[in-house]
Formats: structure tokens, sequence, C-alpha cells
């Protein structure tokens, strides 16, 4: 590995953060511009915005046959999403979550997750498996601005005067938001195929497999947007944003970046067998623990967040260790199955039965 590489991989990553800012604001100011909620906002416009370095980066990856990068990238990042960004969020501050991520984006998270496996159990996410998904998108978001209009023309309707917190609409402001995105989005172009090229001559240095170099190292790197727009959101009380950019962000790399890469790529996206025995089956657990730690009392405490940034600390470790085959693995492992795990669910079990307790007392009165 020489200095150059490593150069082209940090101009890559630097390209890919700074591209995802400026898509990211210019599509905010365009949201926020006409009228929709923050929630919505944080589900479609900073969710895909901050996804596109995702998009990008596994595309050129599945593009170039660099599939276990591709897929790596996607699974990778989806679990730091859940549990790092999540679990950093909630410990700055308790994040609240709305009903409609219970009733609907959670569980529509954890569907596509299951069909990641299913899909690919034959070895491929192929091209009909890539329109499916793509197609899945697609009504995911007419129902999401669907539900969106509802909301505003009810706001409206209720509103005894106009709305005066939205910004006005003009010509050079939409314009300048539209120059915005598309310099952020030629930035995610170029910074993605840097960031592959690099990521591919180091893990050939270091004799690392391109599917420990897509969950780690990439999926990192392509996910420091999500973790500036989720901590910023926290930080600023706009909860729904935080929590709303995780979940979207999720649904959109497997529905739009799984689905994208498989269909530009021919014969598919391969899937190895290392990804659907390990890494496929912990991002699923992510997303189906979102479910109980979303329901106890519609807050995602400080301890949940800790307890997601625990899991992500041990599952890195795991990836190093098996990278390196250390001898102990097999006692990690055991570890993890017979007593870390299920300590965890018998914590959730109980505060799930704690939360509903409360409701039912509240109901009472």
């Amino acid at each position: 590995m020489n200095t150059l590489t490593l150069i082209l991989f940090l101009l890559g990553l630097t390209a890919l953060v700074v591209g995802a800012e400026w898509l990211v604001r210019g599509a905010s100011r365009l949201a926020a511009t006409v009228g929709v909620s923050p929630l919505v906002i944080g589900l479609t416009v900073v969710a895909f915005g901050t996804s596109s370095p995702e998009l990008a980066v596994s595309v050129q990856a599945a593009w170039s046959g660099q599939a276990d990068l591709s897929v790596g990238n996607v699974v990778g990042s989806n679990l730091f999403n859940v549990l790092f960004i999540l679990g950093i969020s909630a410990v700055i501050t308790p994040l609240a979550v709305a009903y409609q991520l219970l009733r609907l984006d959670v569980p529509v998270m954890i569907v596509v997750s299951v069909l990641t496996l299913v899909l690919g159990w034959d070895g491929a996410i192929s091209r009909l498996d890539g329109g499916l998904f793509v197609a899945g998108l697609l009504v995911y978001i007419g129902w999401l601005i669907r539900t969106s209009r509802q909301e505003v023309a009810a706001e409206r309707a209720a509103a005894a005067a106009p709305d005066e917190s939205r910004p006005a609409l003009s010509t050079r402001r939409v314009l300048a938001d539209f120059a915005l995105i598309l310099v952020g989005l030629g930035l995610l172009v170029l910074g993605s195929r840097w960031l592959v090229q690099g990521a591919v001559a180091i893990a050939t240095a270091l004799g690392v497999s391109q599917l420990v170099i897509g969950l780690t190292v990439v999926a990192v790197g392509t996910s420091l947007p999500e973790v500036a727009a989720s901590i910023a959101a926290a930080v600023r009380g706009e909860r729904d944003i935080a929590v709303g950019n995780v979940v979207g962000s999720n649904i959109f790399n497997i529905l739009a970046v799984l689905g994208i890469s498989s269909l530009v790529t021919p014969g598919g996206v391969q899937v190895s067998a290392a990804a659907l025995e390990f890494d496929i089956p912990v991002m699923i657990a992510a997303a189906v623990a979102c479910l109980p730690i979303f329901y106890t009392g519609g807050i995602i405490s400080r301890w949940e967040g800790v307890l997601f940034l625990a899991y992500y600390g041990i599952y890195t470790a795991y990836l190093i260790l098996n990278a390196t085959r250390y001898a102990g693995l097999a006692t990690f492992q055991a570890a993890m199955i017979w007593f870390v795990i299920p300590l965890t669910v018998v914590t959730l079990v109980v505060s799930v039965w704690q939360s509903a307790g409360r409701d039912r007392g509240q109901a009472a009165k």
C-alpha cells in the first residue's frame, strides 16, 4: 500500500462527506419551503440524501465487480446506523419515537431486511430482485408523500392563520438549492470512485477480505453524513429527524442501493456465504430490536443508547477477531450466544412489560 492509495481513499471519503452535506442542505431547504413535516423530511429527504454515498459506492463497486464490497457496504451501514448512530444520539439526549415509525416504517425496515436474506439465499440479488426492491421503494415513497400531503392539508385547515415559519418561495432560492444538490451529487460520484479504488487497494495490501472492509471502513465512512445529521438533529431537539433519518436510510440502503446495484450489474449482485450466514442475520436482529426499544414509552433512553453502542463494539470486535483468525473466537461466540444475547432479550422483555403496565395504568385513570 503506497501513500497515493491512502491519499486517494481519504480524498474520496472527504468528497463523499462534503457532497452529502451539500446535497442534504439543499434538499432540506427545498423540502422546508414546500412545508413537509420533520418526520417525513427525516424519512425521505435527509435519509435518502445521507444515504447517497452508500448508493454511489455500492453501484460503483458492483459495476467494478467488487460484489462483496457492495453488499458489505449496505449491511455494514445499516448496522452502523441503528447501533452506533441511534446509540450515540440517544446518549446525547433521549429520542422521542413517533407512532408512525412503530406502525409502518420500522416494520417496513424489518421486512426489507428479511427480504435481503430470502432473495439473496441463492447467492445473488438478481436483476429481478433488484427490480422488486426499486418498485417497493417507489410504493413506499408514494405512501409517504400521500400521508404528508394529508397531514399538511389538515394542519392548514386547522390553523387560524397562515404558517409564517415557512420560508418564502422564490426563484433565486429554489435555483440555489438545486445548484447545491447538483454539486453535491457530482462530489458523491467522484468521491465514490476514489473511495472504492482506495478501499480495494487497502484490502489487498492488508490481506483483509473485501466483505470486512465493506462492513467496517467503507460502511462507517459512507455513514458519516448520517452521523452528522442525526447528532445535529438530536442536539437541536429535532428528534423526529434524528430517528427518521436512521430508519429511512436503512430502508433506502436496501431498496435503492441494493436494488439499483443489482439492476446495473449483469447477473445481479453476488452475495457471499459469510454475509448470508452471519452479517445479514445480525442486520435483521438489529432491525427487530428496534421494535421493543422504540415501544418502551415511545422513547429511546440513554441506557438503550448505551446498549446499542455496546453491541456495535462487540460486532466490530468479532469482525476483527474473525479477520485475524483469533484462536479464542469460538469462546467469544459462545459468550455472545449463551450470555449476552439472552440477557439483552430478558432486559428488553422486562422493559416492554413495564411500559405496557404503565400504559394500562394510565388508561385505567
